[in-house]
């Protein structure tokens, strides 16, 4: 990875007053998204704004966050003083980074045991990934029902 890809901004826009998140690499974005930040794709450039919508207080409790959050995997992040925090919050490995995982162990697999052990975690009847994701679709599913 480039090491310009681990600098970011997360700045008050001067002109529109927009709070905005640029730069950083996909595992930034994937911080910056699960922090509360949208994102917004143009043509040559991808950057994160706050959603419509909220109080300056909880737009820089978010960008607040989203530092720490940068910050404690490593990035360096550039801020208004209103956003600095030395605050490094601690992190778990996100769900789909378990999963990509499995991939990993079966690929290294050198027998039908190793590989087997591996696809079990996908399978397991009472809390394996597909059993989780069909509470998750089910879930999903009385949402939409509830919407009317």
């Amino acid at each position: 990875m480039p090491l310009a890809d681990r600098f970011l901004d997360i700045r008050r826009d001067p002109d529109s007053d927009e709070l905005l998140a640029r730069g950083g690499d996909s595992e930034a974005h994937s911080i910056l998204q699960r922090a509360g930040f949208i994102a917004v794709v143009r043509l040559h450039e991808t950057y994160h704004r706050v959603p419509t919508g909220l109080t300056q207080d909880d737009e820089s409790r978010l960008a607040t966050d989203a530092v720490a959050r940068l910050r404690a995997i490593g990035y360096h992040v550039d801020c208004d003083t209103d956003f600095d925090t030395d605050a490094r919050p601690a992190s778990c490995l996100p769900l789909g980074s378990s999963v990509a995982h499995l991939a990993e162990r079966i690929r290294e697999a050198t027998t039908t045991h190793e590989a087997a052990d591996a696809l079990t975690e996908l399978t397991a009847a009472h809390d394996g990934i597909l059993a989780a994701l069909d509470e998750v679709l089910t879930a999903t599913a009385d949402f939409h029902d509830g919407l009317g």
